[in-house]
């Protein structure tokens, strides 16, 4: 989508009727160049209604994510977090590792500079196992946030569970109770997908490492970008039946990853483990595992490990599995 797109969805985001004359002078372009920039946008679930003689009209007014909105709902570190919003990206995660990048190391050891980047559409979006993050404009929250932890990636295990938690507590204090937790880093209801995590690490051995922790949640998915996902699938509206304020929302989870990332910088994973156990879906549940090597492995959920390894009572023990590229399935 063109910056000009953009601009013309945000005059459309009152409701009313804009012809294109007035939308052309407004934005000093020609009305075959409005016409031009809002073809093709039902692929990003949006659907703009042009009337002959009154002009065009959002049906379905888009909820546009504001900076200042954001740092005033939030409840801590307004003078440590830099907030940066982008109309598109491919993917959130990938701006802030090439960010990191581009700036060098030296950087990376500030830790109390605490950087967010939220787009209002990503094209790209990704997830864990190489899988496709999908998306519509203004659908979902869609951001990366990147923390430094002052130790070695291996002493990092469990973060994505953690930071589950954290986005179960900010939807809780929204209002939305019924959801949970699936090991490792998908947040869901009733067995359907509602949010995911994709954490990324760069850094020494010993420290210090940066993770650049991605999340994705849907708020109220069109009927178009749900038949592009494989798998089971819901969005905060359906459960609840309202219109979450994105931007309150966005400013919660902030809070409460802040909250989590300070605690887990400190004492890893053991603080978290109870909490999360009692938000987990599949707790003593019968469960299969499909691990990289091709091998699958059945038992009953038992909670998970101070690191976060789920522990599965099988015929021959407790077993403790590590993340990575393991799928876990409820057996029905």
């Amino acid at each position: 989508m063109k910056p000009l797109t953009f601009s013309i969805l945000r005059l459309l985001s009152d409701g009313e009727f804009h012809s294109g004359v007035t939308l052309a002078q407004h934005l000093d372009v020609s009305r075959t160049s409005i016409s031009n920039a809002l073809r093709g946008l039902e692929k990003s679930g949006v659907i703009v209604h042009k009337v002959y003689g009154r002009g065009y009209r959002l049906p379905d007014p888009l909820q546009w994510l504001d900076k200042d909105k954001i740092l005033n709902y939030l409840v801590t570190e307004k003078e440590n977090l830099h907030l940066e919003i982008l109309d598109t990206t491919k993917s959130t995660n990938t701006v802030l590792l090439q960010k990191t990048t581009m700036e060098g190391y030296s950087d990376r050891n500030k830790a109390d500079a605490i950087r967010v980047v939220a787009t209002e559409l990503q094209t790209s979006g990704r997830g864990r196992r190489g899988q496709v993050w999908h998306s519509g404009l203004g659908d979902s929250l869609t951001f990366s946030l990147q923390w430094t932890f002052q130790k070695g990636a291996g002493l990092l295990s469990g973060l994505s569970l953690a930071i589950g938690i954290a986005i179960i507590r900010s939807l809780k204090l929204s209002g939305i109770e019924d959801v949970a937790l699936k090991w490792p880093n998908d947040v869901m209801s009733h067995y359907q997908k509602i949010a995911g995590i994709l954490i990324e690490l760069r850094g020494d051995s010993l420290g210090p490492t940066l993770a650049v922790i991605g999340v994705g949640i849907n708020l109220k998915l069109s009927d178009r970008i749900k038949s592009n996902i494989d798998q089971k699938t819901t969005d905060l509206f359906s459960i609840s039946g309202e219109t979450l304020d994105r931007n309150k929302l966005m400013a919660r989870l902030l809070t409460e990853l802040l909250i989590v990332l300070k605690e887990f910088e400190q004492h890893g994973f053991k603080p978290f483990k109870n909490e999360w156990r009692e938000y987990h879906e599949l707790e003593n549940k019968l469960v299969t595992l499909y691990l990289p090597d091709g091998s699958i492995q059945e038992g009953m959920v038992q909670g998970v490990s101070d690191n976060g390894s789920l522990a599965l009572k099988t015929l021959a023990g407790t077993l403790y599995f590590n993340g990575g590229n393991i799928k876990l399935r409820k057996v029905t």
